[in-house]
């Protein structure tokens, strides 16, 4: 079929749960495939003993000023109170507060709760919440801040060498400044249990089946990187991130533990998935590979190969081919590393030969894959410079 849209042939996986269809939805109308592998689960308000116990405690005391983190959250929390019963008695406690929201969400189910914040900043950072907060001063202040889902719980991935919070002290800092800080667990994050889908993604990402992965939040982005360590993958999924595969990002936040580990992220310019749909849509033509070989434009997908703009479906083992051939496009390829990547291996070169052959057929255009005679295979680049063909031993 004709590449007709702009994400034709490149297949983007998804760690969300929450909204993951509506954000599937958004890609593959522009032509996506997509895998689902939701990363983490919130665990209900209702159902959590300390959010009641807080709650509890800011209605009997309202504190001075409260932070909302995130719009989710605070629904939340507003929801949970109401199943309660302590609704009315929340939002009266609120309203006497100064109210301050790190972003548009927040900021939207305050007014959405009959409330009104005080400030919010366009960078929705919680950066610069806290830079507004020391510098009026919190000393003696009682200040409730409404955690946006990771608590301080540390994420460890010994095997790359990294131990690091998943959330920022923002709560130790006002602490630290004078302030009595009351942490309100609106929900907490935890993995799936049924870990397969993911198992399945680390495993498409560390041998660049899949062209993106997405990411809505940072603690999507440390439990895979966490379950790659456990599974024995990591080094191999941060090699893809950083050269094959595309880790977009909703936000500078959710980038935060791959940068950290100096894996690029391209994020969009507002923090929303509209946004980052038509970010990926914008990137992955622009990063996708071309060769021209025998007379044809070929691309390079985590799970086909577009050849002359028409995406070609090959099985794995085409693909394992196709990806080992055009690593290093036009230089020969021995037969035996051609083995050792075909699924499964191999007890002879024989499986090459035949496994060449059905892949010429897939793509439908033959030449492409040139045999060179007593060495392997390689892609035959056009044009062919005499001096290539000389150092192959071609001419």
């Amino acid at each position: 079929m004709k590449a007709a849209t702009p994400l034709s042939g490149f297949t983007i996986g998804i760690t969300a749960s929450r909204r993951a269809e509506e954000f599937a939805t958004l890609l593959t109308r522009r032509g996506a495939s997509v895998m689902q592998a939701p990363a983490i689960r919130i665990v209900p308000s209702a159902d959590d003993g300390e959010l009641e116990r807080v709650t509890r405690e800011i209605i009997d005391n309202p504190p001075d000023i409260v932070v909302a983190t995130t719009g989710i959250g605070f629904r939340g929390w507003m929801a949970a109170a109401d199943g309660w019963g302590q609704a009315e008695e929340l939002g009266l406690a609120l309203a006497s507060s100064r109210l301050l929201a790190r972003g548009a969400k927040a900021k939207g189910e305050i007014r959405a709760a009959g409330l009104g914040e005080e400030w919010s900043p366009d960078s929705e950072s919680s950066a610069e919440v806290l830079d507004r907060l020391l510098g009026e001063g919190v000393e003696g202040q009682r200040i409730a801040v409404q955690l946006h889902g990771a608590g301080l719980e540390a994420a460890q991935l010994s095997g790359a060498g990294l131990e690091r919070e998943l959330v920022a002290d923002f709560c130790e800092v006002l602490r630290r400044a004078g302030a009595e800080v009351i942490a309100v667990p609106v929900y907490r994050w935890t993995p799936l249990e049924d870990r397969a889908p993911m198992d399945r993604m680390i495993e498409l990402v560390a041998t660049g089946g899949l062209d993106a992965v997405s990411f809505t939040s940072a603690p999507a982005v440390s439990t895979l990187l966490k379950r790659a360590e456990e599974i024995g993958m990591i080094e191999l999924v941060l090699h893809s991130f950083r050269h094959r595969v595309l880790a977009a990002c909703v936000g500078s936040v959710a980038a935060g533990p791959l940068r950290e580990l100096e894996v690029p992220t391209t994020i969009p310019a507002r923090s929303r998935l509209g946004a980052l749909a038509r970010h990926i849509e914008d990137e992955l033509p622009l990063r996708a590979n071309k060769i021209h070989a025998a007379g044809h434009e070929l691309s390079i997908r985590g799970g086909c190969v577009v050849v002359d703009g028409e995406v070609r479906q090959l099985p794995p083992a085409g693909m394992s081919l196709m990806r080992t051939l055009g690593a290093r496009p036009g230089r020969v390829v021995p037969r035996d590393d051609l083995l050792a990547a075909l699924p499964g291996g191999g007890e002879d070169t024989h499986a090459v030969e035949m496994a060449v052959a059905r892949l010429r057929a897939s793509l439908g255009a033959p030449k492409a894959v040139q045999t060179v005679v007593k060495r392997g295979y390689r892609l035959a680049l056009e044009p062919v410079d005499h001096l290539d063909l000389r150092a192959e031993g071609l001419c």
